[in-house]
């Protein structure tokens, strides 16, 4: 699937749609295959044990399969989660960002799927899955 919004332009879209998460999320690669996302964990990300959250997981395969999905469609702010599924499978490594790898399955005119594998980075092994739907607007 061709890429319609570049990684740097996705970029400056999320920080103006969504500027509660800015600078949370770095793109490391967005082309036809595959997204990484990076969370830039930080205290707020961690529960207790040092460990990244649950909830801090499954946002940033949120904005991953968002970005994908955007990256491919056209800036459609108003495009949103339908569905997720998400398996917590490893303990994620302390002091270690989370990178999501997202890859879109399909996409139609009303709805995309994502599949996200999440990575502790530098760690060979997932650390959570995640299957994500997206609902896209009606084109106008």
């Amino acid at each position: 699937m061709a890429i319609k919004v570049p990684a740097e332009e996705m970029a400056v879209f999320l920080n103006e749609v969504f500027p509660q998460v800015k600078g949370m999320f770095g793109i490391d690669r967005l082309d036809e295959t595959l997204l990484v996302m990076r969370l830039h964990t930080s205290e707020q990300h961690l529960r207790p044990g040092g460990t990244v959250s649950g909830p801090a997981m499954f946002g940033l395969a949120d904005v991953a399969a968002y970005v994908a999905t955007m990256a491919r469609v056209g800036k459609e702010a108003l495009a949103v989660t339908t569905n997720c599924s998400i398996d917590f499978m490893r303990k994620p490594a302390a002091g270690a960002d989370v990178l999501a790898h997202a890859r879109v399955l399909k996409l139609g005119k009303a709805l995309s799927v994502t599949d996200v594998l999440l990575y502790s980075d530098g760690q060979p092994e997932p650390v959570a899955r995640a299957t994500l739907t997206y609902s896209l607007p009606p084109k106008r």
